[in-house]
């Protein structure tokens, strides 16, 4: 993320009511995918039809939790028809679709059709190999009963295939538990992307530091340092209001979330914070490593510029000498001397070797 993502959304929104479905975001040339997935603890239905009529809400009595994933929130059209059928707000309608919205928690009681509706939007974080850098990408989850529809962008690798991957496999504790949980696995997985990308960061930095304190660094380092500080500043927005969601999540104000979730939930803001204590310190280690490089830089200058004071001091008394007898007045008993050249010589040798000796016992040179 050496360049945060701007997409004039100031430019896109002015003017428009509150709650007007506007895209914000990279201009996608692809169709909407949305899949359904119902599960319980016998058995699971997946089905990636791609029709929003097989989206409805669930019945009270469902004996599955639906799973609605929408891959692509660039077509206002779609996100519109799916809000219709889950009577979801338009504010909240209008959050997912837009990229630069921070991370936030939603409560919405007055839904007349699914009840209770917890909203959460978060980022989660990519490494791009072609252009090294890292690359956010907006979800949004809803949660009701029984229920859980989640937003991405769209991307060529599902963010939520590990977790598919384990409902089918009937694998950990997915099917064996309601749609909070869901809401945890998935919150949870992002922030698992969190640590893998702060410990990219932590070894880029330890391979800075290895340049610097061995006295390779160049301009090149600096602007690495400059890069990774940029990174760290985009990350924190993406993780620090996260610790706020979660701990909203803990303390039950909505009936959506089960007793059963909340340990899990408590150890997900014990991750969270793990990985703002990470990036504190990252901040903190970049900001020693370029007061390292900057007093390194200055060492370096110094010794240069105590080599030409060496030399400069060295030159003066030579260059009085040899101004002296330069002057060419035609009453200078020296300049008919015999051996006067090789007099005046030696003697600039000796005042320059004896300079450099004296230099050198005194340890500046």
């Amino acid at each position: 993320m050496s360049k945060r993502r701007r997409y004039n959304s100031a430019e896109k929104t002015l003017g428009t009511s509150p709650g007007t479905l506007t895209y914000i975001g990279e201009d996608i040339d692809h169709a909407t995918k949305i899949r359904r997935i119902d599960y319980n603890a016998a058995e699971y239905h997946f089905d990636d039809s791609n029709r929003l009529s097989h989206c409805q809400p669930p019945a009270g009595n469902s004996p599955f939790v639906n799973w609605v994933d929408v891959d692509g929130i660039h077509e206002p059209k779609v996100v519109a028809a799916l809000g219709q059928q889950y009577h979801l707000h338009p504010l909240l309608l209008e959050d997912v679709m837009n990229t630069d919205q921070k991370p936030k928690i939603d409560l919405y009681d007055d839904n007349p059709v699914v009840g209770q509706i917890v909203y959460v939007t978060l980022k989660m974080l990519h490494h791009s190999r072609r252009q090294q850098e890292i690359e956010p990408e907006h979800l949004s989850l809803v949660l009701g009963k029984n229920f859980l529809i989640s937003f991405q962008e769209e991307r060529t690798k599902d963010t939520f295939e590990p977790v598919i991957e384990r409902i089918k496999a009937s694998a950990g504790k997915t099917r064996h538990n309601g749609a909070d949980y869901l809401l945890y696995s998935l919150m949870d997985l992002v922030v698992d992307h969190y640590f893998v990308i702060a410990e990219r960061i932590g070894d880029k930095m330890d391979e800075l530091e290895d340049h610097i304190v061995q006295q390779r660094a160049n301009q090149q380092t600096l602007n690495t340092l400059y890069t990774l500080k940029r990174e760290l500043v985009n990350i924190r927005r993406a993780v620090y209001p996260l610790r706020d969601v979660v701990g909203l999540l803990l303390r039950g104000d909505s009936d959506l979330i089960q007793p059963a979730t909340m340990p899990f939930l408590r150890d997900l803001a014990d991750h969270v914070n793990q990985i703002i204590d990470m990036l504190d310190s990252y901040r903190e280690q970049i900001g020693g490593l370029m007061d390292v490089y900057y007093s390194i830089v200055n060492n370096r200058m110094n010794s240069v510029m105590k080599t030409l004071t060496v030399f400069s001091a060295i030159f003066m008394p030579l260059t009085f000498i040899v101004g002296i007898y330069g002057m060419n007045f035609d009453n200078m008993p020296e300049l008919h001397t015999r051996n006067g050249y090789y007099w005046v010589m030696g003697t600039m040798l000796a005042i320059a070797i004896g300079m450099l000796l004296y230099f050198r016992r005194r340890g500046w040179f």
